[in-house]
Order: C-alpha cells, then structure tokens, then sequence
C-alpha cells in the first residue's frame, strides 16, 4: 500500500497522519489518533514533573557578634534544612563599624561549616559582597 492510499485508509478509520520526528534524515510520520496521541504526551510530561525534586535554597543570618548559644541554635536548623534535601546560604551581616572586623564575619562561617562537616560540604566558599558576607552548604550524597 503506497502513501496516499494508506492516506485514504486513515481517514476512513478516523485516523491522522502525525509527524513524530521531524528532525529525523527523512522526517517519520505515524499513523494514528492525533487527539489519544496529545494526550498522552501531556500525561508523560506531568508524570515527569511529579517524579521531580525541587531543591530550595534557605537562608541562615547571623550577626559578627553572635553568642555561642544562638549559633548552635541556628546550626540545627541549618541541619535540619540539609537533612531535608535543601541547601542552605549562611549569611553574616555587617552594620556600620562591624565592617572593620571582617574576620568576626569568617570565623563564624568557619565554625559552622566545622560544626556541619558531617552533613553538608561548601558548595560556593565565603565572600564579601557590600555588607554581607556568605557561603552555601550543601548536604552530601547520601548512602
């Protein structure tokens, strides 16, 4: 059965002739229901969007004078964050002459990635961009 007659057939069925790789060296063409064909490809690309995982990015702010306390605090959040498949953006913030004692802001950032060494490893290491400086954690791969 040459093209135009198969052509013929499908209109007789109720079929459509769909062009389903056009880029393909000839392009390939199908015969069959264009509306179930739609359908279909929808339902696919909602399936994939279920199956996917959005990672957030949370924030974490700390000042240079942060007290030993509120740090452990704020790094089991951070834990908890990490643990829940987030990565986390540890930030310090500097008002007026806290600038001048940058080094404050780094040990901070230091202790913590100490003190998560366990669950996240540095994915962009600290830096000072205007008054705030900052890095992002990211949880390590699990087993």
């Amino acid at each position: 059965m040459g093209v135009p007659e198969a052509l013929e057939h499908a209109e007789a069925v109720g079929l459509d002739l769909v062009e389903v790789a056009p880029n393909a060296k000839p392009p390939v063409c199908k015969i069959m229901d264009y509306g179930k064909y739609l359908y279909e490809e929808k339902k696919k690309s909602q399936e994939a969007k279920k199956r996917q995982t959005q990672i957030q990015v949370k924030e974490i702010k700390f000042r240079p004078h942060t007290d030993d306390h509120d740090l452990e605090t704020k790094v089991k959040h951070i834990r908890r964050f990490i643990e829940d498949g987030d990565r986390c953006k540890v930030t310090v913030f500097f008002r007026g002459r806290e600038m001048a004692h940058q080094s404050r802001g780094q040990i901070i950032l230091d202790r913590v990635v100490e003190m998560l060494a366990d669950v996240a490893k540095v994915e962009q290491s600290s830096r000072l961009e205007g008054r705030t400086m900052h890095l992002l954690l990211a949880g390590l791969p699990r087993k």
